[in-house]
This record gives structure tokens, sequence and C-alpha cells, in this order.
């Protein structure tokens, strides 16, 4: 299994903390160091010093690592233009040699938009769609030829396609893109657009108990439009709070804000046993990647833990 870190920079973080826990990532041995795309902190925190861009920081950390895969979990439909998001993150895995993945969803944060004066349309998954095809189209436009794209909600004419990403898309194995992660809980139209467009699907925070229903849905959307859905990733994303011992435990859930009671029950948390547990739990339902949530990035430990006691277990 996989083990990926995913971070959560707009509840408080500067470039140089995730530069940080980025470094750590792959000292120790991870496969890949993540980040949410939002601009405005949630719950009871201030958020300081700040958001920062999830593409801007991506830029950086991307001449800065040298091995592990980099990404957004997920960046949201509304905030760019998919023409300037696909030459964004063409230049930044052209920055990382061809370590960039994107994951891209419809946007659900009223309140960051409303922050930012960012527009936020009731629908969005019209939109979410259109980005989609947007992106992969001018990837996929051969270098000399045009691109030109009629949608609802965007019309690009005569476009040059450039640039071009590094990595060829895993859906063909020959066309320029980077691997898509699509994911949700929805019952109906996310499974379509993976089966259609992704190479990862994303179970974001699941309830444990609907896991296994929800990949055989996705799978049941590749079959429908003849895709072999062992060609998509499974994956899951559930917060960290691991420790060598039940106190240890019950201290990184109270840093975070989190009832340890509570954490246990839905993420990858407690003993190194217990959270080996966990992901075989996980494995057995078809889960072969895991984004491990870590909310207290000054706490660099916590990963050292997870990378000396759990990894081994579980590759």
């Amino acid at each position: 299994m996989d083990l990926r870190i995913f971070t959560e920079p707009q509840q408080g973080a500067t470039y140089d903390d995730l530069l940080a826990v980025a470094r750590a990532t792959e000292d120790l041995g991870f496969d890949a160091f993540f980040r949410s795309d939002h601009y405005l902190s949630m719950g009871s925190g201030d958020g300081l010093p700040g958001p920062t861009d999830a593409w801007t920081t991506l830029a950086g950390l991307a001449r800065e690592t040298s091995r592990i895969r980099l990404g957004t979990l997920v960046s949201s439909a509304t905030f760019r233009h998919p023409g300037v998001l696909a030459i964004q993150v063409a230049q930044v895995d052209q920055m990382s040699g061809g370590r960039v993945e994107l994951g891209l969803g419809t946007g659900w944060y009223a309140e960051e938009h409303e922050a930012y004066g960012i527009p936020f349309p009731d629908k969005r998954f019209g939109l979410f769609t259109e980005q989609l095809e947007v992106v992969t189209g001018l990837w996929g436009t051969p270098a000399g030829d045009r691109f030109d794209y009629a949608g609802e909600h965007y019309t690009l004419k005569r476009s040059p396609a450039l640039p071009k990403p590094v990595q060829t898309s895993p859906l063909d194995g020959t066309t320029p893109g980077v691997p898509l992660i699509v994911g949700g809980l929805g019952p109906k139209k996310t499974p379509a657009l993976a089966a259609r467009f992704a190479s990862e699907f994303n179970l974001t925070f699941p309830p444990l108990n609907v896991v296994g229903e929800k990949l055989e849905t996705v799978r049941e959307a590749c079959r429908a439009i003849g895709r072999d859905p062992q060609t998509l990733t499974m994956s899951a994303a559930l917060v960290l709070a691991g420790g060598k011992d039940d106190a240890e435990v019950d201290r990184r859930a109270a840093a975070i804000g989190r009832d340890p009671k509570e954490v246990r029950a839905v993420g990858i948390a407690g003993t190194p046993t217990a959270m080996v547990d966990r992901l075989g739990t996980l494995a057995e339902q078809g889960i072969t990647r895991v984004y491990l949530q870590v909310l207290d990035l000054h706490d660099l430990d916590h990963l050292e833990l997870v990378a000396s006691e759990v990894m081994p277990q579980v590759r």
C-alpha cells in the first residue's frame, strides 16, 4: 500500500512549514506530499499567517524535492479557468521532472469564495465536467495543432494548447497528461467522471463501513464504458493520530482538537499495531493508497513513527 502525506495548510502554515513536512516526507520514504487547495481556515482557528496558494506552493516544492509525487487533494473547479489550470499544472510538472498529480473537484466551501470574491454558483458539476474536458483536451492536442472547445461554461478558440506536461496520460500512455484524481461519495455522477477521466478514485474521509460499497460503484461505472476497473487506483484520505502508546495517541489527538475515541474510530489512529490493522481493513476492501491527513505540521516525529513502525508492515 502507498502511504502519502496530506496537509491542510489553510489552517495555518507558512511555505517553510510545508517545505519542512515535504522534506520529511521524502527523507522518510513516503510516496507523496499532497496539500488541500483552500483559501480560508475552517473551525475555530484563526488560520494565521494566512493561506498559501496550492500551485504556487507545489511549484516551489518541485524545485526543493527530488523523488516524491506532488499534488492537490483537491483543487476546486471554481478557483481557476481550466486553460490557466492546464498551464499551471503542466509547468509545475516540468519543474518537478514529471512528479505532479492533479486532484480536481467541484468545490464546496462557500465561505472562502465569499471571503475572496470568487464566484460560487449553486450548480457546479457541469463546471467541473467541462474543466476535465478542457484540461485533458489541451494536454492531448498534438503539438502544432489547435484546440477548440464550446461548452456551456467555457469557450476556447484556436488554442495552441501549450505547454505540455512531462508525463504521459496513464489512461493511454502516449498523450501528454498528468494523473488525475477524482473523488467523492456521490452515487452516480462522480463515479462516471472518474471512470472517464481519472487514474485514481479517492474517498475523502469516508465512513469506514461504506468503503467497499463505494468502490464497487466506481468499478461498475468503469465496466459501463468498457474500462478495466483494475486500471483505476482506489484510494482514501483519513486523519492521522498515531502514537507509540495510548498516552501519545491521546496527546496527538488533543493537539489537533479531536476526541481520542472519535479519531480512533474514523481515522488511521492508535498504536502502530492499530494503524496497521486499520490499513489492512482498508486493503481488504480494495484500497491500495492512503492519504494520511497530517494536521500538526510541526510534529515531524509523528511522520517518523509511521515511517518506522507502520510503513514496513504494509508495503
